[in-house]
């Protein structure tokens, strides 16, 4: 198993367009589906900053299920497209990993929590919001030629001062 390696980092606020999913774990296979929509949709964000990276924004916010957004970091300029919606990310603190091919998912996760209990940082929450998951917002960074069944990517969860 290798070694991770964690880093705090400051991002600032910016925008997105992409697809929104909301649902039960159990119809996750209609989430992957919306993803590799968006990913074949994203030559109708003219403006997309990085076409080659799309960005899983998971909210745990249903009680069994979660919030998912498929999304590109555009420019204010973009128009958004049919089907669409747009989704603005604020400025944060976060710890940044690379969860790296071969390796367990849940298993970074868990090395992301226990991180961030061991250090001088708790998660960022919103105090009005009931979450359902130990690590309730989770924001990933895909590769457009990525392995979708060995995937390496990019994990950023908001942070503040404890």
């Amino acid at each position: 198993m290798e070694k991770l390696n964690f880093d705090i980092i400051e991002l600032k606020a910016y925008r997105t367009i992409g697809m929104k999913w909301e649902g039960a774990w159990k119809e996750i296979t209609e989430l992957k589906d919306m993803i590799k929509k968006m990913s074949e949709r994203v030559s109708e964000l003219e403006t997309a900053v990085n076409p080659e990276h799309q960005l899983g924004l998971s909210y745990h916010t249903k009680n069994g299920g979660f919030v998912h957004y498929s999304v590109y970091e555009v420019a204010e300029s973009q128009k958004i497209p049919e089907g669409m919606i747009e989704f603005r990310v604020p400025e944060s603190l976060y710890v940044h990993v690379s969860h790296p091919q071969n390796q367990s998912i849940g298993q970074t996760y868990h090395d992301i929590f226990d991180f961030i209990d061991h250090s001088e940082y708790k998660l960022k929450l919103d105090p009005d919001t009931k979450y359902y998951d130990p690590l309730p917002i989770k924001h990933e960074v895909y590769s457009s030629g990525r392995d979708l069944n060995n995937p390496y990517f990019e994990i950023f969860i908001p942070i503040e001062k404890a």
